[in-house]
């Protein structure tokens, strides 16, 4: 039986409420920052209501571009963003599951032997190999090209593990009435595991996505081209260390353009991300 404590709930809903407070003033006080004017911002206090340059300056990140990082726009570096954060998610997915499927489902050998492998690189994050993996773009010509930042980090053993984890919980019996029905391996794997397999792929595809959208150190490296920058390389770029070499006005606007596609990747993937990590639909 569950006490009904108003005071208790009341309690817990101010705390909630105050940690939302806590969390998103900083995003609120950037988005304030973006409506301003530089003048306005390098001289303290801010106002926390918003100025009357809104569509001045998102007019000009978005369509005129920003003159510290070559005049490229924000619409340019959200779309690389965005290819890069797609690329590295799908492919992720893509390869995880059907190296998955290979080692719980077929039986050949030194199986167990590939999946060690596989499980052993998560001890070679992207910053152990960098000189080599840099070398390979180097000499197939891939700097400054959307194969060139997807392809080195479109790998994980962290996706493969759990799709592994979850195949190995289908029930036998489910894969003997699959043979009876004369489906072969890919029928069994279109019609059968992907169907099961969405909620984990949702909840796979949210965190690999905003892991490919907030890359910093191998973009930095791959493109020399201020036109294939991606968003976090381009917000460094725009930040000098004279404070009135700056414009901080445009600075806040690419960082509030910067949060809004995780945001919504977050926000109208939740049901399916919460789904994937505490139900199964076995």
């Amino acid at each position: 039986m569950i006490e009904n404590r108003p005071f208790a709930t009341a309690f817990a809903h101010l705390v909630l409420i105050l940690g939302v407070l806590i969390v998103a003033f900083p995003i609120y006080y950037t988005f304030i920052a973006s409506t301003q004017s530089v003048q306005q911002i390098l001289r303290p206090p801010l106002p926390l209501l918003p100025g009357d340059q809104f569509a001045e300056n998102y007019g000009q990140a978005l369509f005129g571009g920003v003159g510290r990082i070559g005049g490229v726009s924000v619409w340019t570096l959200l779309f690389n963003t965005s290819v890069m954060a797609l690329g590295i998610a799908l492919g992720k997915i893509v390869i995880s599951i059907l190296s998955a499927f290979a080692i719980v489902f077929f039986r050949f050998p030194f199986r167990m032997a590939f999946f060690w492998l596989i499980f052993m690189t998560l001890m070679l994050p992207v910053e152990v190999r960098i000189l080599p993996t840099y070398k390979v773009m180097v000499d197939l010509g891939l700097l400054d090209t959307y194969a060139g930042l997807i392809l080195p980090l479109v790998a994980s053993a962290t996706a493969t593990l759990l799709f592994r984890q979850f195949f190995m919980t289908i029930p036998g019996e489910l894969v003997e009435a699959a043979r009876v029905d004369a489906a072969g391996p890919m029928r069994f794997f279109r019609d059968i595991l992907l169907p099961l397999s969405k909620t984990n792929i949702a909840a796979l595809f949210v965190i690999l996505f905003i892991y490919g959208w907030t890359q910093y150190l191998w973009p930095l490296l791959v493109t020399n081209d201020n036109q294939m920058n991606t968003i976090v390389i381009a917000l460094k770029k725009m930040v000098s260390f004279a404070d009135a070499d700056t414009p901080w006005n445009l600075v806040m606007v690419t960082a509030i353009l910067a949060i809004v596609p995780p945001v919504l990747v977050v926000v109208l993937m939740q049901r399916w991300f919460v789904k994937g990590l505490v139900e199964s639909e076995k």
